[in-house]
């Protein structure tokens, strides 16, 4: 799906003068680092919704992906046959589906329509089976009982607190599942935390990263959760960005809940792990103990390999 996404983005700023790309999205940075709460849209014009599918969507994707991939490992027997994306813009949350699903319906909800004729122009050929529908994002917001998974990915940041309660809550009502995703700074990780909170109110199971239900163990202001998703840059990218490597790493924070009973991991690895001659050091959150380090040795034989291979943001048990 990355490079069918890669295809439909190529292209996609031809025609439009440099120094308006530039403008659309140095403006765009400021908004979707979450720094100003708003009850209008970001997305304004076919300019700004071409800056942003270009210099974000790559990244967004890559990061749903990366949630959503971790969430279907805890459940290998369910997939989704509809799906609600709501304030979806361009898509790219729906590509992430697609790429870890196949066989269901979205549904993407946003209040920016050249955001959504963009996203259908670019989904054209791909996601045939996807509808794009102009509705406010925030109070009043309703998602269609019976709805098997709800995406909100780079939107909560975006909106006015009563409105991102409104948002979680609607998810929350309707869903079997519900994935949230933030930029993975401290703000960023606060909104998920706020929404965590939430979602167990409401009765929800949290699937991941978390390995627990329980209130999440890291002291705000000290420390925040969040992983990363490798994102290889297209030429298109680098241009839009400024950039000169190939690739970058996207920082996001995120939650998986469900209705369902569904068993989170014993642990996760909340930091890259440290290699060290002959020793892994692992920082992990788990059920029983909370935050820890664990260092695992060559004497832990079959471990210490599964260690060296694991990755930030993977399982541990």
């Amino acid at each position: 799906m990355h490079e069918e996404l890669r295809a439909a983005l190529a292209g996609l700023l031809d025609g439009l003068p440099p120094k308006q790309a530039a403008q659309a999205v140095e403006r765009l940075i400021a908004n979707y680092r979450g720094r100003t709460p708003t009850d209008a849209p970001v997305l304004r014009d076919r300019a700004d919704v071409a800056a942003y599918a270009a210099y974000r969507m790559p990244a967004t994707f890559e990061a749903v992906r990366a949630a959503l991939t971790a969430f279907a490992a805890r459940v290998p027997d369910w997939s989704p046959a509809t799906h609600v994306d709501i304030g979806g813009g361009t898509g790219a949350a729906t590509w992430a589906t697609a790429a870890t699903w196949e066989g269901h319906h979205s549904t993407v909800l946003d209040w920016a329509q050249p955001a959504l004729d963009l996203g259908r122009e670019l989904a054209a050929k791909t996601l045939p089976d996807t509808e794009w529908r102009r509705q406010t994002i925030g109070e009043g917001l309703t998602v269609p009982a019976g709805t098997d998974l709800v995406t909100v990915s780079y939107v909560l940041g975006e909106l006015r607190p009563e409105d991102r309660r409104a948002v979680v809550a609607a998810a929350a009502t309707a869903a079997q599942a519900v994935v949230l995703i933030e930029p993975g700074t401290p703000d960023g990780y606060l909104r998920i935390r706020e929404a965590r909170t939430q979602l167990t109110e409401a009765g929800l199971r949290i699937v991941a990263p978390c390995p627990h239900s329980d209130t999440c163990p890291i002291v705000p202001g000290q420390d925040w959760c969040h992983f990363a998703a490798r994102v290889n840059r297209s030429s298109l990218h680098r241009q839009v960005k400024g950039g000169s490597l190939p690739y970058e790493d996207e920082k996001f924070s995120y939650v998986a809940a469900t209705t369902f009973d569904a068993a989170p991991a014993p642990a996760r690895i909340i930091r890259k792990p440290q290699l060290r001659k002959g020793q892994v050091l692992l920082d992990l959150c788990t059920t029983q103990d909370g935050l820890q380090r664990t260092t695992v040795t060559k004497r832990h034989g079959t471990h210490y390999r599964q260690a060296r291979d694991a990755s930030w943001g993977d399982d541990w048990s």
